[in-house]
């Protein structure tokens, strides 16, 4: 019952001359205007036009005090913010009598103490509402549906109360007493049950003096539902009375700024969501659907799912939808949803009302092979563990709030009868009912027709072992467990209020509360610091929103052989200071409601193996991808990469693009044919070198070997197998000291040989000058010494060029990756462009003047055509070396240098063959022309 603001004549201040309407808030002293009325004749005439909700004239304040027009200032803000809750009457004798303005149709039971505690809990599933014509006074609404759950929560707090007065060691001397209400599962019913809680129950109060003492309660236990514990907690915070809720678990509910006086023993759902979103990344379900209520507790669940779910955390959310509460038509687009869906996971968070809806349709359109996720609201709702429901649910993983025990409930359950609350004048409706719905029977009087029908009359003496009831299946105590709790918490942050000593008090001056005139706010105060251990070993405390520490069970629905349904813990989750911690689950023992019996696979995408990476599909959830292959050179060696990494500088994709393999290496190599044919004719030419130097050192004393300067023939062989041997330089993989000596070796080798050809043929045209008159003096200037000295600063002049670059800058080994990026060609970066050209340039500028004096001399008397030989083998190098710089330039990698080497070995060849093989087959096979007589003879015919 509570007061509720009304207009009535009762309060007419007309009737008497002492009469006037104040606000008596809880915790504050009434204005007494009545006292002014005496001082200010025009006072009555005001608060009639006040009564008549019209504001007195300017003229009319005028005429009274300032002080009576400051307090029916108060006053009309008061009504206007608080609502009246009472009239107060002023008598004669000076005292005051307040009565009540109305009453609340509530179920209750009530237990009178020197501090009482309310409770709010779900007696009903629903109310009907009279139609409200107001021709009459509008009718209460009236509950139908027992609920035995909430009944035994209500229990379980007068259970708690009784062991907690019974307990000398917590609130000694201090009796505790309660004051609880059924919600009906609605607002405005619960708000009612609220103020009535805050005004208490009598009808009239008479106070001779200023309203003193503890209020009528300081703390409330409830609600049992989110939206109801929203509204019901905005009222109690106006008086910052203390609630402490068993079932709420809106994450709302934690803003301290609109809920400042608002605790709980069960956690708040974004705890519940991250253990959902947990259980999906654990089993891989990366697609799943989203129905909930429509209330706070749904559409908050909802927000913090598209705040934290997502492809990181364990996937996407194929659809959303709301479950109505009556809407056979929604309820069928919604599973319409559903089957269409390819997500095989649905989450629901709804209360057990909205699943039976729901369950309705799925079993009439037989939607099978789902895997459903439970909120706490419904994971372990008898009503939908039905057999005909189990080919559905079977295999349901759901949260749980943390199971525990509470020893002497039981007893305590089986002792309840109603005549035990018969001297209770605050009523028994609630146990009544109880034992109504129990024995289906009605108390005397009986309701019309109801004896005619058959029907009992109750007794209050039936036995209740005869009947299979739920009230004592105390097997899995979960909401109980958490009013017990919330009892306790208010108990203990009771006993440390009272416990406090006089001038060490947390309040203004040292104070501390006194039994006395005990306030709701500072009960507020103890509460957040409390922390206290139960019976079952639970710690219990509270952090800075009011919530308490965050344990889950996590319950599978297993369907028995026999048709039964087992709903037992699997796991739990529970706050932990390591992150993917918090889920510990025995996956052995789950059921599947599944052929395979193992989880379903519940993904948008198949998860890209690794060597693909993910890309998503446009307007569609991240979770829904296709995999694209890493591109080469890039690798992806997990499942369900984002982007595909870039292998190191040496290393390349595999095939299958999930690891990295080093790189091929490329170089001209001794071990592949290539660089073994290369090698063989480079041995073969310095063979062949060696051979005929063998052979005119042998033959040194012919004429045709001591012809035209031997020393120079010796010397150019020398050179000639030095070019040969330096094109082995080349061949191998490039080192620092191999790519500085190759180039420079094969410089001064052609340099050397090419000088030796270019003596020779200015020896030849000195020779013929001598023959003419007057040129006897050419000759001395091409003597031995002279020769020697010629070749030595030819080839000094190479020596220096290269000395030069090998200095400024030096050829060194390079890793190459611009021809093949799958390769690493190793190569001789020649350092300076410019080095190597003076290098290349200096021996075409002697080849070149070579050829050229040769060619002028090809036709002059020679007896064994020096001149001819000289300019045939120069015009083969020259050929080669023009040919080769187009040929190295467009090589890539590898067979730059293969050309090099061929270009040397060609063009040694060329001068080996071409100059000196027609010498050796005339000392090998035509003997007979290698004699003075023979060489003066083809001189004469020349």
């Amino acid at each position: 019952m509570s007061g509720v603001l009304q207009e009535a004549a009762r309060c007419d201040p007309v009737t008497s001359a002492t009469q006037s309407v104040v606000s008596v808030l809880p915790g504050r002293s009434a204005l007494d205007i009545g006292s002014l009325q005496e001082t200010d004749p025009l006072l009555k005439d005001v608060l009639v036009f006040w009564r008549r909700g019209i504001w007195p004239s300017p003229a009319k304040r005028r005429q009274i005090s300032r002080s009576a027009v400051v307090l029916l200032r108060q006053w009309d803000r008061m009504v206007e913010k608080e609502r009246v809750l009472y009239c107060r009457l002023f008598r004669s004798d000076g005292g005051a009598e307040y009565l009540l303005q109305g009453q609340f149709n509530l179920n209750g039971m009530h237990k009178t103490g020197d501090v009482n505690l309310g409770g709010l809990f779900r007696l009903h599933f629903f109310p009907v509402y009279a139609d409200a014509s107001f021709t009459s006074e509008p009718q209460q609404p009236t509950c139908y549906g027992f609920n035995m759950l909430g009944f035994r929560l209500s229990q379980t707090m007068a259970f708690t109360i009784d062991e907690i007065n019974r307990n000398s060691n917590l609130l000694p001397n201090v009796t505790l007493g309660y004051s609880l209400y059924d919600n009906c599962l609605q607002v405005g019913v619960g708000i009612g049950a609220a103020l009535t809680l805050l005004s208490g129950q009598e009808e009239q109060v008479t106070l001779e003096e200023r309203c003193v003492g503890t209020p009528p309660l300081l703390g409330v236990v409830g609600d049992s539902y989110s939206t109801g514990t929203i509204a019901v907690s905005a009222v109690l915070g106006l008086y910052r009375v203390p609630l402490v809720s068993y079932s709420a678990t809106c994450s709302c509910l934690s803003d301290r700024q609109k809920f400042p006086s608002f605790f709980r023993t069960i956690p708040s759902d974004s705890f519940q969501v991250n253990a959902m979103i947990q259980i999906l990344k654990h089993f891989g379900w990366t697609w799943a659907g989203l129905l909930i209520s429509d209330d706070d507790y749904g559409h908050n669940a909802a927000r913090s799912f598209h705040s934290d779910l997502g492809p990181a955390a364990g996937g996407c959310l194929a659809y959303t939808e709301i479950l109505p509460r009556y809407d056979p038509i929604e309820i069928r687009r919604i599973v319409d949803v559903i089957k269409k869906s390819t997500a095989r996971v649905v989450i629901v968070f709804a209360h057990e009302s909205r699943m039976i809806n729901l369950m309705k349709e799925i079993v009439k359109q037989n939607v099978t092979g789902l895997q459903w996720i439970a909120s706490e609201a419904w994971s372990s709702a008898a009503v939908l563990q039905a057999p005909h429901l189990m080919p559905y649910l079977a295999g349901t993983l759901g949260i749980a709030i943390r199971r525990g025990e509470i020893p002497g409930l039981r007893d305590f359950l089986l002792k309840i009868r109603p005549d035990l609350h018969q001297n209770n004048t605050d009523g028994n409706s609630m146990v009544n009912e109880f034992w109504e719905y129990t024995f289906q029977c009605r108390f005397a009087p009986p309701p019309a027709g109801w004896v005619e029908a058959g029907g009992e009359v109750c007794t209050g003496q039936e036995a209740e072992e005869n009947v299979k009831n739920e009230l004592v299946d105390i097997s899995e105590l979960r909401p109980e467990y958490n009013v017990y709790k919330a009892v306790y918490a208010l108990a203990y942050a009771l006993d440390d209020m009272l416990q406090c000593e006089p001038g060490r008090g947390p309040f203004s001056n040292n104070t501390c509360a006194h039994l006395q005139r005990l306030e709701p706010w500072q009960m507020i105060y103890y509460l957040e610091k409390v922390n206290f251990t139960t019976s079952f070993g639970d710690q219990v405390s509270f952090d800075e929103n009011g919530d308490a520490l965050p344990v889950y069970d996590i319950m599978n629905w297993v369907w028995l052989p026999d048709g039964r349904t087992k709903v037992q813990s699997m796991g739990e989750f529970k706050r932990s200071a390591f992150k993917g911690e918090e889920l510990t689950l025995d996956d052995d023992k789950i059921y599947w409601n599944f052929e395979s019996k193992q989880p379903p696979r519940s993904v948008c995408s198949e998860s890209c193996p690794p060597g693909t990476r993910m890309a998503r599909k446009k307007g569609e959830p991240e979770c829904c991808f296709d995999c694209v292959p890493c591109s080469e050179g890039k690798i992806s060696n997990t499942t369900d990469s984002m982007e595909c990494t870039s292998c190191p500088e040496d290393f390349w994709s595999s095939p299958q693009r999930d690891h990295c393999v080093p790189k091929k290496t490329e170089f001209l190599s001794y071990h592949e044919p290539l660089g073994i044919c290369l090698t063989a004719i480079s041995l073969l030419g310095t063979f062949i070198c060696v051979v005929v130097l063998g052979i005119f050192i042998h033959h040194h004393s012919t004429p045709i070997v001591r012809a035209n300067n031997s020393e120079l023939s010796f010397l150019l062989l020398v050179s000639l197998k030095l070019c040969f041997l330096c094109s082995l330089l080349f061949i191998g993989r490039p080192r620092s000291w191999t790519c500085q000596l190759r180039h420079a070796a094969f410089g001064i080798s052609f340099v050397l040989c090419v000088s030796c050809i270019l003596v020779k043929t200015m020896v030849v045209l000195a020779v013929f000058r001598t023959s003419k008159p007057g040129g006897e003096s050419s000759l001395k200037w091409f003597g031995a010494v002279q020769q020697r000295g010629t070749v030595l600063v030819l080839t000094s002049v190479q020596a220096a060029i290269c000395t030069a670059w090998l200095v400024s800058a030096s050829p060194v080994p390079h890793k190459n990756t611009q021809y093949h990026s799958d390769k690493i060609i190793y190569e001789c970066v020649v350092g300076s462009t410019v080095g190597f050209a003076v290098l290349l340039g200096y021996i075409g500028l002697l080849a070149v003047l070579s050829c050229l004096l040769a060619f002028l001399a090809r036709n002059l008397p020679d007896s064994f055509n020096e001149a001819k030989l000289i300019t045939f083998s120069m015009l083969i190098f020259c050929a080669v070396w023009v040919a080769f710089v187009p040929a190295y330039i467009s090589s890539p990698g590898k067979y730059a240098d293969a050309v090099e080497v061929f270009a040397i070995l060609a063009s040694s060849l060329g001068i080996l063959v071409a100059l000196l093989g027609p010498k050796c087959y005339v000392i090998l096979c035509r003997p007979e022309l290698n004699t003075k007589k023979a060489i003066m003879g083809r001189g004469t015919k020349s």
